[in-house]
């Protein structure tokens, strides 16, 4: 039984290989060939073509909080509808009615989200 889950393990070994070694040879390479002129400007804090000008550990609105909760709404809705449109054939009224109980799970986080003001950004 065990025997055919030897090609597996030889795939995982060989792409852990391959990986280690690439990353390895790159950080040589690097340290190698690329020049180290560090200063001041090149040391900074970098975001978005601002410089940094609050602590990191600041508080995020909850808007942001929000509108994460929203993406996953919709990135989740997406997510299923696509296997389940494929197969709605076979699962018949059984996996419809399941679908239209998850949907409706969703459409009650976006009517809470819309009712929070998630969508709004004033």
């Amino acid at each position: 039984m065990l025997e055919n889950y030897f090609p597996i393990l030889v795939f995982l070994s060989i792409g852990t290989a391959i990986g280690v070694v690439l990353i390895g040879l790159g950080l040589v390479l690097g340290r190698l060939l690329g020049h180290a002129r560090p200063d001041s400007e090149k040391q900074s804090p970098y975001e978005c073509g601002f410089e940094a000008f609050e602590d990191a550990r600041m508080k995020f609105d909850v808007r942001y909080y929000l509108v994460a909760i929203l993406f996953i709404i919709f990135d989740l809705e997406i997510a299923f509808l696509f296997p389940w449109a494929v197969v709605l054939d076979e699962i018949g009224m059984a996996g419809f009615w399941a679908m239209m109980i998850f949907l409706g799970v969703l459409v009650v986080g976006f009517i809470y989200e819309w009712r929070k003001g998630a969508l709004e950004w004033e």
